[in-house]
């Protein structure tokens, strides 16, 4: 699964069209076989495992041939400039819809066709991160929500209780300033110096307000004292040195036992499991009591090329890898989707995944301000600029002053 970051791809489209022209995506073989390609953002370890599942299909479908392309870093660039070409993958993982839509296929007549059964044996909140307006474009792959990872060994040894999930960020806060020990070189709290502004907003939306309203309309929204109070909350414990800022999202600091708690999506899981680490986690903590723990979700779904000429077998495969049999067999680096899947293998009673899910429930009805608006590349990098200055220790400016001028840009 592909973490959300999104890129400018309307230039690289147009400019792929004009220069290449179109071209066909898919082709019917003499004998009646139907041939499609599948894209994929992973490699290595991952891609082999894609590619024994994808022979799995194609010896149990004699009529359909499916080829997995490996695209890697160059996932973008190699999926705009094939729509610009109209000869796009028939079927692609894909996360940034506000970029693409315009060249996938609309889904909800064949989710229509599988009945509503089907439909709702995902969970809604990934509906919503796999649509665009009240379209949808790609069936939920894969997902993560953020939670908050603690260090049991750090608390056990400062005599601190473990966080619980009615905690605020003020008993974070209290809990960091317990935790902080100078002498071991052990922060209470880490987080990235420049957070990813669609990570973000996450913690605009627990203290009641976002980046932006519904139309993406920034003003009087990241400028709000509810975002200013948000922003201030982590600079402030920054400067009293409970919390320290990141060059990197803090897994490394938490593998080495320099910080007792961050947060953070389900990535680090394989890694702190190997390294024996003596961790748990819980739900992000609410900027107030009483306010709601909400998590911006980092999801993929699977779609379809408008352009493909076999969109009847793209949608067999699509079925094939986002099926309960494909949910069980990422199970081991991959939350599953579906709640059939969910419930069968007991995720939600896990002390560490089921929390994920917890959260997942809890996000319902958020959406974040890069589906509103199609300046969201700019507002990204004013943001980046802003989190610098404000998270910057040899600068901390005041946050309502940085978040003024970006609301005015």
């Amino acid at each position: 699964m592909k973490k959300k970051v999104f890129v400018a791809t309307a230039l690289v489209i147009a400019m792929a069209a004009s220069l290449m022209g179109c071209k066909a995506s898919d082709k019917q073989n003499a004998d009646g076989v139907k041939s499609i390609r599948f894209a994929s953002w992973d490699n290595s370890k991952d891609l082999e495992e894609q590619q024994k599942l994808v022979d799995k299909f194609n010896e149990a479908h004699k009529d359909i041939k499916v080829t997995l392309e490996a695209y890697g870093s160059d996932f973008d660039t190699k999926i705009a400039a094939g729509m610009g070409s109209k000869d796009a993958p028939d079927v692609m993982y894909m996360w940034n819809y506000p970029a693409y839509y315009e060249g996938l296929e609309p889904l909800d007549s064949y989710i229509e066709k599988e009945g509503q059964t089907y439909k709702d044996n995902f969970y809604e909140t990934l509906w919503s991160y796999n649509k665009m307006g009240d379209t949808i474009y790609g069936i939920p792959v894969g997902f993560t929500t953020h939670v908050l990872y603690y260090n049991k060994d750090i608390f056990d040894a400062a005599g601190v209780a473990y966080p619980t999930a009615e905690w605020t960020f003020k008993e974070l806060a209290d809990a960091a300033k317990k935790l902080t020990d100078t002498s071991k070189n052990i922060t209470g709290f880490g987080f990235k110096r420049v957070p990813d502004p669609y990570d973000f907003e996450m913690y605009l939306w627990s203290n009641g307000t976002a980046l932006s309203d519904d139309k993406g309309n920034l003003k009087d929204y990241v400028n709000s004292d509810a975002s200013v109070q948000v922003l201030s909350t982590f600079q402030n414990m920054e400067k009293e040195g409970i919390a320290v800022a990141t060059d990197k999202d803090g897994t490394d600091e938490m593998l080495a036992g320099k910080i007792a708690m961050y947060i953070n999506g389900s990535w680090p899981i394989s890694s702190f499991n190997d390294a024996k680490l003596n961790y748990g986690v819980v739900q992000i903590p609410m900027f107030k009591e009483g306010s709601p723990s909400v998590s911006i979700l980092s999801s993929s779904g699977l779609a379809m090329s408008k352009d493909s000429k076999n969109k009847d077998a793209a949608w067999e495969f699509i079925k094939y890898w986002t099926s309960e049999d494909l949910n069980k067999a990422r199970i081991q680096y991959e939350l599953p989707v579906l709640k059939s899947v969910v419930q069968s293998e007991s995720i939600e009673s896990d002390a560490i995944k089921g929390v994920f899910y917890s959260m997942l429930q809890q996000s319902e009805g958020y959406t974040p301000t890069s589906f509103k608006t199609q300046e969201w590349s700019e507002i990204s990098d004013a943001l980046s600029t802003a989190f610098e200055r404000i998270f910057n220790s040899t600068v901390y400016d005041d946050p309502k002053t940085v978040l003024d001028e970006v609301a005015e840009q």
